[in-house]
């Protein structure tokens, strides 16, 4: 049985990969800071994880070494930034950079880029021996155009480039490193802003869908041809036949339609 580690897998796009991994046979660790309450399958190992505290991201690693199963993959999904979207009946997230609240760049770096960066760290030390393994890091296409907000392009432009390096340097390990931007996902915050009339859900996919696509990749033998680059995973979804829970297949978005 395959080993994986999903962070922030409390909620959102981390839960629903988390929960088709299982489905999909492996053996899934899940961090969250509340994560003894997430809404998972019993068979997911749940630690109680602040990933901005490099002790308890420390302690995490320890347990998976100490379990012996070795690391297959990982999946950083640890990320705060659609968290307070709406402030105090204010839609703060399209405000210029000089009007936006603090706690954004803490969610989406320091809680997103920065614990990605640690956790592909110590994964890489488990998979570096192994010669084995698959890191894939959440992101958007708001590296490449201007969506929504300064932070977020920055910690998304980032992240690709981060991968793009990652790989590099992992390559000759036999270690696969992708950037997957999902569609718009329904995750409860996505959801709560849809509600108040301010996103169009008609081509939304559902947070196990993109859980349904990595598990795809891990099992592509050609993954290492990918190391390095960035995936949209409705696109790869079609490549590999799959589909969202409800049988539908999301249209890719593009740079235009984002």
């Amino acid at each position: 049985m395959k080993t994986a580690l999903v962070t922030g897998a409390t909620k959102g796009v981390g839960r629903g990969v988390a929960f088709s991994l299982v489905h999909a046979g492996f053996r899934v660790f899940a961090t969250g800071r509340s994560i003894e309450h997430a809404a998972l399958p019993q068979t997911v190992i749940r630690i109680p994880c602040d990933h901005t505290k490099d002790e308890q991201t420390d302690a995490l690693f320890k347990r998976i070494v100490a379990e012996g199963e070795g690391l297959d993959l990982l999946v950083n999904s640890a990320w705060g930034g659609y968290e307070r979207m709406t402030e105090n009946g204010k839609f703060t997230w399209p405000l210029p950079f000089w009007e936006q609240p603090a706690h954004r760049w803490e969610s989406m770096i320091d809680a997103g880029l920065r614990s990605a960066f640690e956790c592909s760290a110590r994964a890489a030390r488990i998979m570096v021996p192994q010669r084995r393994g698959l890191i894939v890091n959440m992101s958007y296409w708001a590296a490449r155009k201007y969506i929504g907000n300064v932070i977020y392009g920055i910690s998304k432009a980032a992240t690709d480039k981060m991968s793009a390096d990652m790989a590099h340097e992992l390559r000759d390990y036999g270690v696969a490193v992708l950037s997957l931007y999902p569609g718009l996902v329904r995750t409860e915050s996505v959801l709560q802003a849809a509600s108040a009339g301010w996103l169009n859900m008609t081509n939304s996919e559902s947070p196990e869908f993109i859980g349904r696509v990595i598990a795809a990749l891990d099992v592509d033998p050609d993954r290492m041809s990918r190391t390095g680059e960035v995936l949209v995973a409705a696109a790869i979804a079609r490549e590999y036949g799959v589909e969202d829970g409800d049988g539908r297949h999301p249209d890719p978005l593009t740079l235009e339609t984002a």
